[in-house]
């Protein structure tokens, strides 16, 4: 049984940090694409970050980057998005997703809310 699931997320102030994870199980997590994307109230759900399946390239959404590391430990087969620098604009909730060809996956979500 293939499952994504995400933690981590929370209520922290403008300037804090954050560490998300998504323990994966089930599926072949190094022969996977694994990315983080968000979804605030109201809006569509856009990428944040991407990282091949060897950790060895990565992508990020610009306005996360410098601020924003995704990474990821095939041996604990699970996926990481340090988040620093919080803004407001940041609160939604992440979702970690698993891409192999056409296959893919999604995790549940985890809610990060930036507030004073």
């Amino acid at each position: 049984q293939v499952q994504l699931v995400e933690s981590g997320g929370g209520l922290v102030q403008p300037g804090g940090s954050l560490r998300l994870s998504c323990a994966a199980s089930g599926f072949t997590f190094s022969s996977y694409i694994m990315s983080w994307y968000r979804q605030a109230p109201g809006k569509e759900r856009e990428l944040v970050a991407s990282i091949s399946s060897t950790g060895g390239s990565t992508t990020y959404a610009d306005s996360v980057k410098g601020r924003f590391t995704i990474s990821r430990d095939n041996a604990k087969n699970t996926v990481y998005l340090g988040m620093n620098s919080l803004k407001p604009a940041d609160t939604a909730v992440y979702y970690c997703k698993a891409v192999r060809g056409p296959v893919n996956y999604w995790g549940q979500g985890t809610q990060v809310t930036v507030s004073s």
